[in-house]
């Protein structure tokens, strides 16, 4: 696989595998653990972080978060066979929590480090190099490096003597296609060997691993059974019986087998690890496990939220974990509890049958089992214009549109209920489209503005009743005029709706405004808008489950939106080539 070149292996068995059970390993578990992986043929075992309980409380911690000098002679004595190396974390370790290796049975040690201070780490490892050990540089987060913090690094490391340098996949973002790139800049250094530290919340470990080998990569990093924080890492049987299968006979699998049968079975019993929903969204959107941890440890939100947390996180791009950016999201509505999502009626509205309009709706069962397409006033809608023109053309939808269209389309139905919408726009409305004008509009405004047929959209004017028709009546006034035309849609015959331009009070994509023309709302309406925000999911969510249960199909936001439960992009209904082809 690598020619003449021989790869290292690193097992971090005990320190990562830490994480999972505060260092509380048996000492037995510890010297079994380090017999094994020495029989193996690894060529590197890290038993744990080396710090003092100046920064950990050992009633917290277990030895193996301090990794004191007699715990490891007391573990490795008589065991002939992998260097030992400890961690520490950059500013929790000092320089006299290492004596001089020559009183010292460690080899290597590791200093990780976010990138805010990866200058000060490379300054104490060239101390740590001249009391005699190999010395690593763990490049925490490294994928979230810019451009010019790589090429600083990479100039940094030019002027230092260490031995290492390793890229972490701390939050298990990067895919095989990110390797190359990576990885090239550190590859030609030439005098410090380069390592590889995955871990697998896509379960991309062991894939990246293998591309890292073969782009040239010296030493990567495992540890038995993949234990270790949140998702893990890749699982160190697995590479070493890749090798064997390759033909490198350095290897013996079978001490780490029969490790993991003895102890580590039980362990995971006691304490799981490895692939998890949570752990894969943060390894998705390239963020500290923690913050998917956090929102766990809450109990009150869906993988749905987290989703949405971690979008924002994102963009907010901390360095490391810092659990007030995740009661920020919480405070300014970017994740919604349960409670925001249940249905009810409140017994004060359902008792108010006055409130049901006397007459009927003039296009009940109009449009029986076509299609639908609302139009909403996102910014999205103007700017896929392009394909929502296509999937128009493609699918022949009755397309019903909602206030400001500002002649991008001419929809079947043009409608308003908002009065001052209404008369602001009533006169944009094309003479091809048939007016829709809701039944709160007095008749005597829609006479003064209005000199032409038109049709009373028909709903029951008001806010917190649950979602229903009755003789073509909707139930609710649905809070906005789109989302109240998704459920025009349902009154008119449809059982698939699809809808454009809802990107929601709450899109991080809608950064001019929710609009995608001037009338923006003031920054100062947050808590409105997220309000808004959260009656149109809770209504979206009803008239969904509505279509669902009597046969339809639901849903479907075309293009990019906040309410991402629905999100079906347009790109699966308009095949790229035919894109392409309309230019």
């Amino acid at each position: 696989m690598n020619g003449e070149r021989a790869i290292q292996i690193f097992d971090c068995t005990i320190r990562d595998g830490g994480y999972v059970n505060n260092w509380h390993f048996s000492k037995e578990i510890v010297r079994e653990v380090y017999r094994a992986l020495s029989k193996a043929g690894v060529d590197f075992v890290e038993l744990g972080f080396r710090s003092t309980d100046k920064y950990f409380d050992p009633q917290e911690y277990g030895p193996w978060r301090f990794s004191t000098e007699e715990d490891l002679l007391e573990v490795t004595s008589n065991i002939r066979g992998a260097k030992i190396a400890i961690m520490g974390d950059f500013g929790k370790i000092d320089l006299d929590d290492l004596p001089t290796k020559k009183n010292s049975c460690i080899d290597l040690v590791r200093v990780a480090v976010h990138k805010n201070k990866v200058f000060k780490a490379i300054d104490l490892l060239e101390d740590i190099k001249a009391r005699g050990y190999l010395t690593s540089l763990q490049c925490m987060g490294y994928s979230c490096y810019t451009d010019g913090e790589k090429r600083d690094l990479i100039d940094a490391l030019k002027k230092t003597n260490l031995d290492y340098v390793y890229v972490a996949d701390s939050y298990g973002s990067i895919f095989p296609f990110h390797i190359k790139e990576l990885f090239e800049p550190f590859l030609e250094l030439g005098q410090i060997k380069v390592g590889f530290h995955p871990h697998n919340n896509t379960q991309m470990a062991f894939a990246n691993t293998l591309e890292a080998i073969r782009v040239g990569v010296d030493i990567v990093d495992a540890s038995i059974y993949g234990i270790g924080r949140g998702a893990g890492n890749l699982p160190t049987e697995i590479l070493v019986s890749y090798l064997l299968v390759q033909g490198d006979d350095k290897y013996n699998v079978i001490p780490v087998l029969n490790c993991i049968e003895r102890y580590f079975l039980d362990l995971m019993k006691e304490n799981p690890w490895g692939y998890q929903l949570p752990y894969m969204i943060s390894g998705i959107f390239n963020s500290h496990p923690n913050y998917s941890k956090d929102l766990l440890r809450r109990k009150e939100y869906s993988m749905e939220d987290i989703w949405k947390a971690l979008e924002c996180v994102r963009e907010l791009n901390p360095v490391g974990f810092n659990g007030k950016v995740v009661d920020d999201l919480i405070m300014h509505g970017f994740i919604m509890t349960p409670s925001d999502k249940k249905f009810r009626v409140s017994a004060r509205d359902a008792e108010r049958d006055d409130s049901v309009p006397t007459m009927p709706a003039s296009y009940v069962d109009r449009h029986r089992d076509r299609e639908f397409l609302v139009l909403a006033n996102g910014p999205t809608l103007k700017a896929h214009k392009s394909e929502i023109d296509l999937f128009i053309q493609k699918y022949n939808p009755v397309v019903l549109g909602a206030n400001f269209l500002d002649g991008l389309y001419v929809p079947d139905y043009h409608a308003f209920n908002n009065k001052k919408r209404f008369i602001s726009y009533a006169d944009t409305v094309s003479l091809e489209s048939k007016f829709l004008i809701g039944i709160n509009i007095a008749s005597d405004m829609i006479a003064d503005y209005v000199t032409r047929d038109y049709e009373l959209l028909v709903f029951r004017d008001i806010l917190d009743a649950d979602f229903d028709i009755k003789d073509g009546i909707v139930m609710t006034s649905c809070r906005t005029i789109s989302v109240l035309l998704v459920g025009v849609a349902v009154a008119m015959g449809a059982k698939r709706v699809f809808v454009a331009g809802m990107d929601g009070y709450l899109n991080k994509n809608s950064v001019n405004g929710t609009l995608f023309y001037e009338e923006k709302f003031d920054p100062s309406e947050h808590e409105l808008n997220v309000e808004r925000h959260r009656w149109n999911e809770r209504f979206l969510y009803q008239i969904d489950e509505y279509i669902r249960k009597n046969g339809g199909e639901g849903v479907h936001i075309l293009t990019p939106t906040g309410h991402s439960a629905f999100y079906k992009s347009i790109g699966n209904y308009i095949p790229p080539r035919e894109m392409l082809q309309n230019g």
